[in-house]
């Protein structure tokens, strides 16, 4: 059975830093392309950052320079870095795990992210 668990957020003001994690298990990590995304309330899930099975990485214009995707093969883990947070970053942040070829595209139950002061 396929699972994406997401843990990280919490609430931050301002200004600050969260590192977001998506631990994945039954499925063999390496072989999924990996992205976050976020949906903010009354607003559509949209993409924030992905990386390819050979590391290329991709991000939404708004958190270029600010957020960073990595991805840990060996411990099945992807990790979304959140610097310079805004307000406007707030949403709950879901991972998303597809294959390149095949069907399969699972999605973690999300995490929520609060920027206030």
């Amino acid at each position: 059975q396929v699972q994406l668990v997401e843990s990280g957020g919490g609430l931050v003001q301002p200004g600050g830093s969260l590192r977001l994690s998506c631990a994945a298990s039954g499925m063999i990590f390496s072989f999924y392309n990996i992205a976050w995304y976020r949906q903010a309330p009354g607003k559509q899930r949209e993409l924030v950052a992905s990386i390819t099975i050979g590391g290329s990485t991709n991000y939404e214009d708004s958190v270029k320079g600010r957020f960073t995707i990595s991805r840990d093969n060996a411990q099945n883990t992807v990790y979304l870095q959140m610097n310079s947070l805004k307000p406007e970053d707030t949403a709950v942040y879901y991972c998303n795990a597809k294959h390149p070829f095949l069907d399969d595209n699972y999605w973690g139950q999300g995490t929520q992210v609060t920027v206030s002061s």
